[in-house]
């Protein structure tokens, strides 16, 4: 074997240890710094030596951003799931129906997690990932390898010298842990993408993107629980669970032996309240018979196995103190007011703060200064305020009122015309409403610059250096690095995301400069039907409420905006900057009008296709995209896991539901 080789396996060998030990045991041995090194000098030897590629090397986790359909791949063995229970005694009446199937056999019981994600089968053969497949039906599932490959917690080659069999397979949860999930929903927020309802929701949906580069983003966790195979080091699952861990997989700690009742009570108060500590969502807990012959012999009824049972816990609602009402200012100047709380524990993360929404919601609440509030999860995603403990109210307190001002410059606040809504009308010398609009201007399904979040948007602003979005294409690296916590590297990667951003289409232009009331879908009609940004500037009312989608609010605020004197200055600097005020022609064609005049809600985890590419499909054939189920839906297009909420609307209103093979065959038929 040649030097190149073996200092290639050898890096291999230390960068996958390294993952192992930073994603599995917490416990890294390698500074950041060092494996960046390892894995760019790792990356540079594959790049220079093909003849050596490795599906499972280290480098393979990034994933790519080449579009792939999954196929389905039958299981080797069917995924079940498991029978329910909600209490303890149902628990106990599963223990005493054990009892009586297996006699005078004495048995003992491996306790779990439930996590709340979605499950994945994994087959290994010499040691290394050979396919990796979801659940599905239980039957068959899809082929989510390129995917599951990105997950660094799961080895792509087992630890050498563990004893691992030869082919073997293990099953377990891909989770997305809460701070990765609540950071992903508050970039969709802002973005104005509907939120996912939970992490399993999010991790259901990232593990079928068609682009793995995307998932490899997400940062995905996974947590195994079971080994199959005709081989098995140990004829009991406990003992195969300590091996996997000794194989390199990721086992949580909290799986534990017991043997009675009464040990099986205690397990389930104990995680009953340390679970709310996890990194990751679980919703209940599991129960296994150990014996491998014992659960052989219990045997499967047409859905479950008999040998396991999950126990699901009670939702969570929490009662804290509210210590103050905060008011925040948005990029359109609405004011927000917040409840900042006594931090409590509430589904796995801290809750401190909790949006109250409107002024009509605090009055309607009745909240008083120091009252105790009920706080819920609704989904366990955005924290809620649903109520107050009015027992616990402190004799004359005073109930909350609304502020006049806004807090950032003083403006006297205006109230919006029909709606619950306070705004703040110093559009162009309010601080945050400056600073909200560069945040939103660069953000990914805007003008999509790297390395401008909220707080080097305050920076930038604070410094003079960007007052508005068109200085932002005066920035330099010079410039940059005259910043705190600005190195050449930070710099350049800004600089480099401004310079590209002059190639982002029309559609996404319009949407970067806030114009109120102009989403992603509404900027997409106005450019279509301006065709360029003067063409948008010039036209009325009346012009503009012609287009599809665009009513009288829409249309009055268009042209409001582009009344403004600073706005027709800012439009004609990033002319002049290079960004594309014009729509691209190819980008405008419409594939058919096979869908004009439908209107069609999208829902659930897909296939084939992401959610975002079917948006794209139907208005490439003249549909219209809806966020919600009404009378004027035409269909919805459901994938797995479709909400329950718009299943049941839709059943309600009687619109039809139509599956992605369907609604493939529908376009097909078009072009034929």
């Amino acid at each position: 074997m040649d030097s190149v080789k073996l200092l290639i396996d050898e890096l291999r060998q230390e960068l996958n240890e390294n993952n192992y030990k930073y994603y599995v045991l917490n416990a890294p041995t390698m500074s950041d710094k060092e494996f960046d090194e390892k894995m760019a000098m790792l990356e540079r030897l594959e790049k220079e030596n093909p003849q050596y590629f490795d599906p499972c090397s280290p480098t393979q986790r990034v994933g790519s951003d080449i579009t792939k359909s999954f196929k389905q791949v039958v299981h080797e063995r069917p995924m079940l799931s498991l029978s329910n229970t909600y209490s303890v005694d149902e628990v106990t009446e599963f223990i005493n129906r054990i009892k009586n199937m297996l006699g005078d056999e004495q048995f003992q019981i491996v306790g779990e997690m439930k996590f709340d994600g979605t499950s994945i089968s994994i087959i290994y053969e010499n040691g290394r990932m050979l396919k990796a497949i979801t659940r599905g039906d239980g039957v068959q599932g899809d082929d989510v390898t390129d995917n599951v490959k990105t997950i660094r917690s799961i080895p792509l080659q087992l630890r050498e010298g563990s004893g691992y069999p030869a082919r073997f397979e293990v099953r377990g949860e891909i989770l997305m842990p809460w701070t990765v999930f609540e950071a992903l929903n508050k970039e969709r927020e802002y973005n104005e993408e509907p939120l996912f309802a939970n992490p399993r929701n999010a991790a259901a949906g990232t593990l079928k993107l068609q682009n793995s580069a995307e998932v490899a983003r997400r940062k995905l966790d996974a947590y195994l629980y079971y080994l199959l195979g005709d081989n098995l080091p140990y004829d009991n699952h406990y003992d195969n669970l300590m091996a996997m861990k000794q194989w390199g997989f990721k086992v949580s700690n909290a799986i534990k032996l017991l043997n009675n009742i009464q040990e099986v009570e205690q397990f389930i108060s104990y995680w009953d309240i340390e679970r709310k500590h996890l990194p990751v969502a679980t919703d209940g807990l599991v129960f296994k018979i150990n014996s491998l012959r014992q659960q052989l012999n219990l045997g499967y009824t047409a859905k479950n196995p008999r040998w396991a049972i999950a126990y699901k816990f009670q939702a969570e609602r929490e009662c804290t103190k509210l210590q103050s009402v905060s008011f925040e200012v948005g990029r359109s100047g609405v004011i927000t007011p917040v409840a900042n709380l006594e931090p409590v524990l509430l589904s796995g993360t801290i809750v401190k703060r909790a949006s109250l929404h409107n002024e009509d919601i605090i009055r309607n609440l009745d909240i008083h200064d120091g009252d105790m509030l009920y706080v819920e999860k609704g989904g366990e995603i955005i924290p809620k305020i649903v109520g107050v403990n009015l027992e616990a109210r402190i004799k004359g307190s005073n109930p909350i009122t609304f502020i006049t001002h806004c807090p950032a410059c003083g403006s006297l606040l205006q109230r919006v015309e029909g709606e619950a809504a306070w705004v703040c009308p110093n559009k162009y010398h309010c601080p945050p409403q400056i600073t909200g609009r560069i945040e939103h201007f660069v953000g990914r399904h805007a003008m999509n610059i790297d390395g401008i979040g909220e707080e080097v948007a305050e920076q930038l602003y604070n410094s003079g250096f960007v007052k508005d979005v068109a200085d932002l294409y005066e920035l330099t690296v010079e410039k940059l690095m005259l910043l705190e916590r600005f190195g050449l590297k930070s710099a350049q990667r800004i600089i480099n995301g401004i310079n590209d951003s002059k190639n982002v289409p029309f559609e996404r232009v319009v949407f970067a400069l806030s114009i109120p009331y102009v989403g992603e879908t509404v900027a997409k009609k106005l450019a279509y039907a301006s065709k360029d940004i003067d063409n948008m500037m010039q036209m009325t009312t009346e012009q503009l409420s012609a287009i599809d989608e665009i009513g009288e609010k829409i249309a009055q605020s268009v042209v409001d905006f582009f009344a403004i004197t600073e706005n027709q200055e800012i439009v004609e600097r990033l002319r002049n900057a290079g960004i594309q005020m014009h729509i691209n022609e190819n980008t405008a064609i419409t594939k058919s009008v096979i869908l004009s005049g439908k209107t069609i809600v999208i829902s659930g985890v897909f296939n084939l296709h992401s959610r975002d590419e079917y948006k794209q499909l139907i208005e490439a054939n003249g549909g219209k995209n809806s966020s919600s189920i009404s009378s004027k839906t035409t269909f919805v297009l459901a994938g797995e896991n479709m909400g329950p909420a718009k299943l049941e609307k839709a059943h309600k209103l009687g619109i039809k539901i139509i599956n992605e093979q369907e609604f493939l065959s529908m376009l097909n038929q078009d072009e034929q």
